[in-house]
């Protein structure tokens, strides 16, 4: 990253005054995302413990994520506005605070009642993050390295949610159910500290000249100019990207929400072993993030689109193999659900990261994350629904279930195809 970092500012002293706080907000900002994916996946992890030893079956657990997303949903709009007013810090730091009450509740839940009243605390707190982490990046980095920066920097949500299940997985196996959720309020609770002394929004309040957006060239940027206000043009490209992400995320929500449920109830795998095995699609999802950044930025010279629609083409391919395959045998579906998380996370960070500001400008960027990523989660709300109600009308039939994510997928190809064309037109800076 730090052959990217030099041509800073002509003062030497400045620049690496520069250089040593974007390390330190590349850091807090992934370090915060990543914590709070602890309080996030603790509940779906928990989810089959939840229905042994207190009696909630699938259509009640899906209420409960239902009001998670719904909330999750409210609260990405709403915090993009907040951000915008009092600054990405303030709002983080709340978020992250109100996600730990929430979990540490979580542990002294013994009805669904509870579950839902603070999981609508968890939705609200949870929905500061992306946005928040990304209107601060907007402000230390470039176009031109913001695909490898900002593809390295997702992996926060791969990371975060391999080290979430997996710990949330052997807090179950070691020390019970609500540990777990004990556990994760303790690590975001860390985090809160950490975030809290190195953080900081942008340079000007360090000291530091702003960070002038470099001008565009005709080999590394689309035709569209940066936007000087949020027209009209601007809103139909958010909107779209908004609608590849409804189809996306019902796919990444429904993998992580329900594939430990079906790994412990379908395939008869204990708690832990099925936290463990269900992080197969965040880790090739890693992968994924890491080669769509490389891609964007080296062969594709800054224009996302064209990669989100390569690997979104493989997306449909792997969740026809997941729909057709995936439900005959264990390996099968561990297979089918790498395949999915590699060919989707790399568009997902694209579009909504480094994406998000390249079409908004560091102006517009904390803007168009949120909304992107508020239209995004009325995806998951939607499958939370029908996915409980189809197990539990049919608990050994995944099928239908697999099938709706490869309808899903081929959905978003539709859109990002258009996507493309909108881009290779001029019409957005994407």
């Amino acid at each position: 990253m730090s052959a990217a970092l030099a041509p800073l500012h002509p003062d030497p002293a400045i620049a690496a005054r520069y250089r040593g706080y974007r390390l330190r907000v590349f850091a807090a900002t992934w370090l915060c995302y990543a914590g709070f994916y602890f309080c996030r996946h603790a509940f779906f992890v928990a989810k089959g413990d939840l229905t042994a030893k207190l009696g909630l079956d699938a259509v009640e657990l899906a209420t409960v994520g239902i009001i998670y997303l719904i909330c999750y949903a409210v609260g990405e709009f709403n915090a993009a506005a907040l951000g915008s007013r009092f600054g990405a810090r303030r709002v983080l730091l709340g978020g992250m605070a109100g996600s730990v009450c929430a979990n540490l509740a979580f542990g002294l839940g013994r009805s669904a009642t509870t579950f839902k009243v603070f999981m609508a605390l968890n939705g609200l707190s949870q929905a500061t993050g992306w946005s928040g982490n990304i209107g601060t990046m907007a402000h230390w980095f470039r176009r031109r390295e913001r695909g490898r920066v900002m593809g390295i920097w997702s992996t926060c949500y791969q990371i975060g949610g391999v080290l979430a299940k997996s710990f949330a997985a052997f807090m179950l196996g070691y020390a019970g159910l609500r540990a777990g959720f004990w556990g994760a309020a303790a690590v975001l609770g860390g985090v809160i500290g950490v975030f809290f002394l190195v953080q900081r929004n942008r340079p000007e309040e360090v000291g530091l000249p702003p960070l002038d957006e470099e001008p565009p060239t005709e080999a590394s940027a689309p035709r569209a100019g940066v936007p000087a206000r949020f027209d009209a043009g601007l809103i139909a490209t958010i909107a779209m990207m908004g609608c590849f992400y409804f189809f996306v995320k019902t796919i990444r929500y429904a993998l992580w929400s329900w594939a430990p449920y079906f790994l412990q109830l379908n395939f008869g795998l204990p708690n832990d072993r099925a936290g463990y095995f269900s992080a197969i699609f965040d880790l090739a999802g890693f992968l994924g993030v890491i080669t769509a950044g490389f891609l964007s930025d080296r062969v594709f010279h800054g224009r996302r689109a064209g990669v989100a629609f390569v690997m979104v083409l493989g997306l449909a391919g792997s969740t026809l193999v997941l729909w057709l395959l995936g439900a005959r045998s264990l390996p099968l579906f561990g297979l089918a659900i790498g395949l999915c998380g590699f060919t989707l996370y790399g568009p997902d960070s694209l579009i909504t990261g480094a994406g998000a500001i390249d079409v908004g400008s560091a102006r517009f960027a904390l803007a168009a994350a949120g909304i992107i990523n508020g239209m995004g989660s009325v995806g998951p709300i939607l499958q939370e629904a029908v996915i409980g109600n189809l197990y539990k009308r049919d608990p050994g039939n995944l099928a239908p279930i697999l099938a709706l994510l490869s309808g899903s997928a081929a959905a978003a190809t539709i859109v990002m195809g258009l996507l493309l064309i909108r881009a290779r037109q001029g019409k957005c800076n994407l």
